[in-house]
């Protein structure tokens, strides 16, 4: 049998993104689409006011939001994110995320690998 390396959704169907996690009253909802040591891809659903505080990843981080807005803070600058745009957060630098209303957004995180 084949390996899967994206799990977690129908393969060879299109499907919409946003459709794959739904926004819940007073949480933050994940759906983890792939993760391994080179790469990992979740998609998140936030309702209004939910956050995730700050803190540091080993890799770049790169945020679709495919719903909504949301509030990025990266290094201590606000990143204003709407429906359709890429925010990338480089590795090592603090970053958090606030809901200013409901929101969906992907998540993509490029780990260094050994040379």
């Amino acid at each position: 049998m084949d390996e899967i390396y994206i799990k977690n959704m129908e393969h060879e169907t299109v499907l919409s993104l946003a459709d794959q996690v739904k926004i819940m009253p007073g949480q933050i909802v994940s759906k983890t689409l792939a993760q391994n040591k080179a790469i990992s891809i979740t998609i998140f659903a936030f309702d209004k006011d939910e956050e995730i505080s700050s803190h540091e990843s080993a890799g770049d981080a790169m945020v679709t939001v495919l719903e909504g807005t949301g509030l990025f803070t990266v290094d201590g600058k606000d990143h204003t994110v709407k429906t359709g745009e890429v925010l990338v957060m480089p590795a090592w630098k603090s970053h958090a995320v606030f809901a200013p209303e409901p929101f969906k957004m992907m998540l993509v995180v490029v780990f260094p690998q050994p040379k």
